[in-house]
């Protein structure tokens, strides 16, 4: 049953991952990518902390969620102001931002 529930994580992150590389259009898409990245490893850290009856994998789950909401709030701000100011929000035209 460990073993399932690790390769469905790992499955799980290579999703996150290859929607990454995959997906150049939409910057939403990349942002829900690495939420499922970031799920991937929490739900790791609390699988093994329960195998091995510890809660230091529980308390660091508690800090990336604290962490992956920031990220989701912030990028989803920036995302807004984004799409006020140009009119959509297609990733391969935000690099005009740096100049």
């Amino acid at each position: 049953m460990f073993l399932n529930q690790l390769i469905t994580n790992f499955l799980l992150f290579i999703c996150g991952i290859v929607g990454i590389i995959y997906n150049r259009r939409s910057i939403i898409i990349v942002l829900m990518c690495i939420e499922i990245i970031l799920l991937a490893v929490n739900l790791n850290f609390l699988i093994i902390s329960a195998y091995l009856d510890d809660i230091t994998g529980q308390i660091f789950s508690l800090i990336i969620l604290t962490v992956a909401a920031a990220e989701s709030a912030i990028g989803l701000a920036i995302l807004i102001l984004y799409y006020r100011s140009r009119g959509n929000i297609i990733l391969n035209e935000i690099s005009a931002l740096k100049g």
